[in-house]
């Protein structure tokens, strides 16, 4: 933002065309390589779709060397070793590159529309996700192509990944790119809750939303939660393998059963992360498809929270055989055949409307038709998992393989070609031609039933999953013949339905506004949407799935809304009360930028130097990072108070630095609720190896230091109370940030001390444990001196005053985080220690 004095007060255009004109010039991407700074969240979306379907041809082209390498017996086509990476890969890729990418997408795209915004709270970080999804998929796909991709299992199983079993770097490429294309996934979940919390259009209460929200509500909580597990898991193996810490070492106090615990508390949560947002979808089309509103709106809310709830109580569904005790067992069983109730009360609220209205048999039904039908038959094989018995008989055969496959496949690939077939005309501004779309249709349905139903009798014929080959005396053969053609009629049906849609994108019928009759405030923009999606925002007085977007789509962008006009060239939307909709304040957005791409190249560097081993580029490319994301703060800041802006309807709104808890503060509670879920899986960890590894921690071993430990509680509590006292007023907030400064500092030098005092790091997985807590409680000090020294130079810059001390909020929560999370840390090794002799085998 321009450190010139704002103007606060603004002026109507004379015409709506004029008003049009003025917010295109601030709103738009530009044209060529301007394209590249693009943070608009039509352009970040439609990115994040087109790439997903990218990845989704490649994985679709190693299913298919995976069936040419299965049609028969002792097939040459691939050996054991191009098989494991093009096996891994086909996994990696349709998990971590397409499926959570491509709803991330759809949902960036769609919320701020369904909404009643102009963006996405945090549109730069949206576009840095993108970059870092982008370049991470790059990384792994490349890896591939030059033989030295992840084979070991989309799963990583330890120790076939640990160093002595995989001493290559094929597993460093899965742990590293993983965890860099993990970053997108985090950030597009903070931006999505901030999003539908906070951006919304005035009156728009939580039980006013529509329901694709609610959904994507959830999935981003779900996301939050559930993905630091596995993020922890993959630093934790990475490091044991580049610096040989032994977390999952069963000769040194590990337990490989740890990374599949961590691995799982995100993969089975993972596969509802991935079904929801296709329900959402199913959702949102089934009742305008059938013209009527959605029966249940209450139950199907309630049935996701209950759902999202559940599905982090079902890890161990997938560990039935390590071992788990009885009653463990029984628990998680119970468990996974209760989430059934939330899942089926979904199903029968969509045959409910669909019973009540009166459908229209387009090609987004006949798809809405492929789901039902196959994801059933999936859910039912997967009751039939959940019991104990029968898991132990199918367990890594090719049962589980087809059960997994008609999940994902029926919830989320079906559902998916339906949104395409709905979305599409408003992305594009054209209607479906269709010739082809019937035949692409059951092509893909016939030749995945063939496919994977097939798959079922292979395994429960006993055919294990993973195999490249097999003996033709097993009686394999002509079932995986059959299954194999039916995954190349699949592939012409997918070929097919891509080619009908780039006929939709370059020969449909254009159109005016919302072709579907539909209620949702999407189809009042213009289509295809401009970068600003409304001329004004509008004011909702109903539940926002009962819509006129006809009518009301010409009164906004004539300007007959909130925000009908410039000022001061600022990019702006509203925000509300979180759950009454009210109107709160208003949010000026950043610009476009290059400096997500910027970061994103330098957040690559980071990763490729780890797995190169170049260590001393490392904390230089950290380093950059940290300081590109601080250049992009001066465009958010304000130099003056503003007070009450005119924001039309005659009302007013204070500017979101004005405020307490605005959008950004927000963001930093959540990012730290992820941070918190990885602190407590690293904790959890360390007690789960004290419960299962022998002699744990050894009786001889001492890693508890009282002097070190005590200065660094007494440094973060001092750094904590004072960020508390700094509040915008002279003197005293330079005064506290100065003593918040010195006092992390003070803690830094002393968890050092403590981290060189900490015996064999790498005799022992409890002297690692206790080194890896300290090292989380360091580094969490050390970014506080960092945002110490921030607010320091923000009061340098004028941007902090009495009613401006956002940047001072920010800092707080992270002081008192790191002051508890850090008392914590300290107190472990004291903890730990005193368990010895207790527990342990």
């Amino acid at each position: 933002m321009s450190d010139a004095r704002p103007e606060t007060g603004y002026q109507t255009p004379e015409t709506a065309i004029r008003l049009h004109h003025q917010l295109d010039a601030v709103w738009g991407s530009g044209r060529g390589l301007e394209r590249l700074s693009a943070v608009n969240h039509t352009v970040v979306g439609k990115r994040f779709m087109v790439t997903a379907l990218v990845f989704f041809a490649i994985g679709g082209v190693l299913a298919m060397l995976i069936r040419a390498q299965l049609a028969s017996t002792n097939s040459a086509f691939l050996d054991a070793a191009q098989y494991a990476q093009v096996f891994t890969m086909h996994g990696v890729i349709m998990m971590f590159l397409f499926a959570i990418p491509f709803f991330e997408g759809l949902a960036i795209y769609l919320l701020p529309k369904m909404l009643g915004a102009r963006d996405l709270a945090f549109p730069r970080m949206s576009a840095y996700g993108y970059w870092c999804y982008l370049f991470g998929g790059s990384f792994l796909v490349a890896a591939l192509v030059f033989g030295i991709a992840p084979d070991g299992g989309w799963f990583m199983y330890t120790p076939l990944s640990s160093r002595p079993y995989s001493p290559g770097i094929n597993a460093d490429v899965w742990l590293l790119g993983i965890t860099f294309v993990e970053i997108s996934a985090l950030s597009a979940a903070i931006e999505i809750m901030v999003t539908i919390l906070k951006l919304r259009s005035p009156g728009m209460s939580l039980m006013r939303m529509p329901i694709f929200a609610w959904y994507m509500l959830v999935v981003a909580a779900m996301m939050l939660i559930g993905f630091p597990p596995l993020i922890l898991g993959s630093i934790l193996l990475e490091v044991e393998r580049a610096f040989d810490l032994p977390f999952f070492d069963p000769t040194r106090g590990g337990d490989p059963l740890l990374w599949q615990h961590l691995f799982w508390l995100f993969g089975h949560p993972e596969v509802y992360i991935i079904f929801l947002p296709a329900a959402g979808a199913l959702s949102t089309i089934i009742p305008v498809l059938c013209r009527t509103r959605l029966e249940g709106y209450g139950l199907i809310v309630a049935a996701i929270v209950a759902m999202a709830f559940l599905s982090f109580g079902l890890w161990v569904h997938h560990m039935y055989t390590v071992g788990i005790p009885h009653v463990a067992l029984s628990f998680f069983s119970a468990a996974s055949a209760l989430v059934a109730i939330p899942t089926g009360i979904q199903i029968f609220a969509w045959l409910a409307t669909m019973a009540h209205g009166q459908p229209r048999f387009s090609i987004p039904m006949l798809h809405v038709f492929g789901f039902f039908f196959v994801f059933v038959a999936g859910g039912l094989t997967g009751v039939m998992l959940a019991m104990v018995p029968f898991d132990w008989q199918a367990h890594d055969t090719h049962f589980v393989v087809a059960h997994l496959h008609y999940v994902l496949v029926g919830g989320f690939v079906f559902p998916m070609m339906a949104a395409a077939y709905y979305w599409l005309p408003h992305i594009t501004g054209r209607q479906p031609v269709q010739h082809l779309s019937k035949p692409a249709f059951w092509l893909v349905f016939i030749g995945f039933n063939v496919t994977f139903f097939i798959m079922h009798l292979t395994g429960l014929r006993g055919m294990p999953r993973r195999v490249f080959e097999y003996p033709q005396e097993a009686g394999w053969e002509v079932l995986n013949f059959i299954s194999s053609v039916g995954g190349f009629v699949m592939t012409i049906g997918f070929a097919l339905v891509a080619l009908d849609l780039i006929m939709l994108i370059r020969h449909g019928k254009p159109f005016r506004r919302d072709p579907w009759e539909a209620g949702t405030l999407e189809w009042a923009t213009p289509t295809p949407p401009p970068s600003y999606n409304f001329g004004s925002l509008p004011h909702i007085e109903g539940r926002a799935d009962g819509l006129q977007p006809r009518r009301l789509g010409p009164d906004l962008a004539a300007g007959r809304g909130y925000l009908g006009f410039m000022r001061n060239g600022w990019m702006e939307t509203l925000t509300v009360d979180m759950v009454s909709g009210r109107l709160d304040h208003v949010v000026v957005l950043p610009r476009p930028t290059y400096l997500p791409l910027w970061t994103a190249i330098t957040t690559a560097a980071f990763f490729a130097s780890l797995l190169a081993k170049l260590y001393w580029l490392t904390p230089v490319a950290f380093i950059a990072v940290i300081i590109l994301f601080f250049l992009w703060t001066p465009a958010t800041g304000l130099k003056r108070d503003l007070g009450p802006l005119q924001i039309g309807r005659g009302e007013q709104a204070l500017h979101h630095q004005e405020v307490v808890q605005p959008p950004s503060w927000w963001a930093m509670v959540f990012a730290l609720a992820a941070n918190a879920t990885l602190y407590t899986s690293l904790v959890f960890g360390a007690f789960f190896l004290w419960l299962s590894a022998p002699n744990w921690p050894p009786p001889d071993l001492d890693f508890t230091f009282l002097a070190p430990s005590l200065v660094a509680v007494i440094g973060l509590a001092t750094a904590a109370l004072a960020g508390r006292f700094a509040d915008g007023q002279a003197g005293r907030t330079v005064l506290s940030l100065s003593v918040a400064l010195a006092a992390h500092i003070v803690s830094v030098g002393a968890v050092a001390i403590l981290l060189m005092s900490i015996p064999a790091p790498t005799g022992h997985a409890a002297s690692a444990a206790a080194f890896a807590v300290a090292v989380y409680v360091g580094l969490h000090a050390g970014i506080g001196a960092v945002l110490a020294i921030y607010g320091l130079w923000r009061w340098n810059s004028g941007y902090i005053g009495p009613a401006r001390v956002l940047d001072l909020q920010i800092g707080q929560l992270w002081h008192d985080y790191t002051a508890v999370a850090g008392m914590i840390g300290l107190a472990f090794p004291f903890v730990l220690q005193s368990l010895t002799g207790i527990g342990g085998r």
